[in-house]
């Protein structure tokens, strides 16, 4: 347990977990990899977490085109809720292996939004890498295709994900102690 800011928060996942978390992700994208493979990160939580992927996939003989897109989701608590483009990819991706990387999977529903879009778009196929999978959190009908650590049910931090803007530049995955 370390104090950030005022806060404890406890550590789920070490820098060297990740790290080898995301070592071993990058192996398993390259065995189905097609040459034009477009990573596609979904902003903003996974920053830190595309960028350390599109590196070790690099290092698997990999070269990925990157691309970002911004989703925002309304109404997150109720099934009826609306996903909207803030920031859109700028690439074609007909024909193309398209891989979301985003922070952690929940709901599923903003990322069921994004891979079906890809696929609207004529990506010929379009898989899901995340760092976490919080399985209980499931509303819609996706799962990863690629999944670090499953997560247990607790509201995380750090390595680019954050509370208020906070914590984003930790290391680690950890969880607050006191006051989330």
């Amino acid at each position: 347990m370390i104090t950030v800011r005022g806060r404890s928060i406890e550590t789920l996942y070490s820098r060297e977990e990740i790290a080898e978390t995301v070592s071993r992700l990058a192996a398993e994208i390259a065995r189905t990899a097609r040459e034009d493979i477009l990573v596609v990160a979904v902003l903003k939580g996974s920053f830190v977490f595309a960028a350390d992927l599109i590196r070790a996939m690099h290092a698997v003989g990999l070269a990925p085109e990157v691309e970002f897109i911004s989703l925002s989701s309304y109404g997150a608590g109720t099934e009826g809720g609306e996903v909207r483009i803030l920031r859109d990819v700028e690439s074609d991706v007909s024909g193309r292996q398209v891989l979301l990387v985003d922070d952690i999977l929940e709901s599923g529903r903003t990322l069921l939004f994004a891979r079906d879009l890809m696929l609207e778009r004529g990506a010929a196929r379009a898989e899901v890498a995340v760092l976490l999978d919080k399985a209980m959190r499931r509303k819609a009908k996706i799962e990863a295709d690629h999944v670090g650590f499953d997560c247990p049910d607790h509201f995380v931090v750090g390595y680019g994900m954050d509370v208020g803007h906070a914590f984003r530049e930790l290391p680690f995955v950890g969880r607050v102690i006191d006051g989330v």
